[in-house]
């Protein structure tokens, strides 16, 4: 965590100068100042911008009943653009840019999305003691009380019981 917050609070701030008086040097004060102001003007109204429109998808895939999780992922990215673009510097105005490329933003949310573990309830679960007391949940088929159902998984738990089935519809 260290490494990170040196990075992120000193070793960014010193490339970020460097870069700054590189550019100054080549285009005058003036120039660079007002790239950096309008760089992060136009930054934030285009974060602003795809961010309601990934509000708005949230919204939409909520109403359906679906886990939103792709576009929480691209939230959580437009957001980290906004304040690489708001921050002064070019090093970091790229790295907002590129995610503010969509393209960019789902190669990076399907490596996210692949260390995101999601628990969901589905429609309905069926769970199972077997003699030893080891439960073992089962996929439930269309048919709320239907006695067939996949081969089992690996124990839940270790509780003495009888078998309970049921399903349930999420009223939102």
């Amino acid at each position: 965590m260290f490494q990170l917050l040196f990075v992120l609070f000193i070793i960014i701030p010193i490339i970020e100068i460097a870069v700054i008086m590189q550019v100054g040097a080549l285009l005058g004060i003036w120039p660079t100042v007002a790239i950096v102001i309008l760089s992060a003007w136009l930054g934030a109204k285009y974060v602003r911008q795809q961010g309601l429109a990934t509000l708005q998808s949230v919204q939409a895939r909520m109403a359906q009943g679906e886990m939103p999780s792709g576009e929480i992922v691209t939230g959580l990215m437009l957001l980290v653009a906004g304040v690489l673009l708001v921050t002064p510097g070019f090093v970091t105005d790229i790295f907002g840019l590129l995610l503010l490329v969509p393209a960019v933003r789902t190669a990076i949310a399907q490596q996210v999305q692949k260390h995101i573990k999601v628990n969901q309830l589905g429609a309905g679960a069926a769970f199972h003691h077997d003699a030893q007391g080891n439960v073992y949940q089962h996929e439930t088929t269309s048919e709320p009380f239907s006695s067939s159902r996949a081969s089992a998984n690996e124990p839940l738990s270790h509780h003495q019981g009888e078998t309970l089935e049921g399903e349930f519809k999420r009223k939102d």
